[in-house]
């Protein structure tokens, strides 16, 4: 296992160098630029002197310059200076990273929640009105938008119930470090984090069930039923361990996903995290921080896939892993 984790380890220094040049080369293709967008809409602002900044903080350097310069400083931490919020990079990231975990572990949480116990009834009682009933769910779930889904929720229970807060990610009247400020940052969570775990469900349903199924045909579990054990200890210790097995082996795959993929529901409910600082960026075009975000989610999901490795392999020591 050590061995495995050195290897991806190292594994991963010419994948994340590969994806930098890629991203900063994405980044350079961008129509304008980071000085651009800072000064949009501000007409006092000339052209002489926008060109003077770009002088000043290299950005009519070789592109090479450039990104030997970026890279050299992200390596140490430092992500450069956003043009737009004028304060480092590192810093605006900080602000905004802890909401977004908040919103991803308590999504993938309240995703499993439901997906698991639908999953396990939709498997053993195959055909039955109740397993029609999670396919139909899964089919809608599938097929539904996300930002269709979570404007609904935003309308009904954030304006005509007004049972939840309908933005932000907690009451700026609220006192930092109280009970009080853990329960409304928790009700400001409610209405993204069911928009997502409630649509997201369907694929850890459909594997479940699928594996339930199959390994319901099995000559180990045909041999335990004719000696005689229990349907209940069959299915408990025998079908249910070994398909739950592709769940574990996504872990790291969903984590990485929804840190990486919560743009739609960040922007929808305003919630301040990593997504909704991502669509801002590119529409001011600071391109410190869109290179820094997409640099940090490119390499959040190759340690996802190392990390889904591991988990399978500690849930299951027969695999073995290259």
């Amino acid at each position: 296992m050590l061995v495995f984790i050195v290897r991806r380890t190292l594994l991963m220094i010419p994948q994340l160098l590969l994806l930098s040049i890629l991203i900063f080369f994405l980044a350079k293709q961008m129509p304008g630029d980071a000085v651009t967008g800072a000064f949009m809409g501000k007409p006092n602002v000339s052209a002489e002197q926008m060109e003077k900044i770009r002088e000043q903080h290299g950005l009519n350097d070789p592109w090479i310059v450039q990104y030997g310069r970026w890279i050299g400083d992200a390596v140490r931490g430092d992500f450069g200076q956003s043009f737009v919020h004028k304060q480092p990079v590192t810093q605006l990231l900080a602000g905004r990273i802890e909401n977004t975990i908040w919103l991803s572990v308590a999504t993938l949480v309240v995703t499993y929640l439901i997906a698991i116990p639908l999953g396990m009834i939709a498997g053993r009682w195959t055909g039955s009105w109740a397993d029609q009933f999670i396919v139909t769910y899964n089919y809608v779930s599938f097929a539904t938008p996300v930002f269709v889904f979570a404007l609904l929720m935003l309308y009904v229970f954030g304006f005509v119930l007004n049972w939840f807060p309908s933005g932000g990610s907690v009451d700026i009247r609220v006192e930092e470090g109280t009970a009080e400020y853990v329960w409304d940052k928790l009700k400001h969570l409610v209405l993204p984090v069911l928009s997502g775990s409630l649509l997201l469900t369907y694929s850890t349903v459909q594997y479940l069930r699928n594996e339930i199924i199959e390994t319901k045909m099995k000559d180990f579990v045909k041999t335990a039923r004719a000696k005689g054990v229990s349907e209940n200890v069959v299915y408990h210790r025998h079908i249910l361990r070994h398909s739950i097995l592709p769940i574990a082996a996504f872990l790291g795959y969903e984590i990485t996903g929804l840190i990486a993929g919560s743009v739609f529901i960040e922007t929808i409910f305003s919630y301040p995290g990593l997504g909704r600082l991502f669509i801002d960026s590119i529409m001011t075009r600071d391109f410190t921080v869109v290179t820094a975000l997409v640099l940090i989610s490119g390499a959040a999901v190759i340690v996802g896939t190392m990390l889904s490795d591991i988990i399978l392999r500690m849930v299951d020591p027969r695999i073995r892993l290259g």
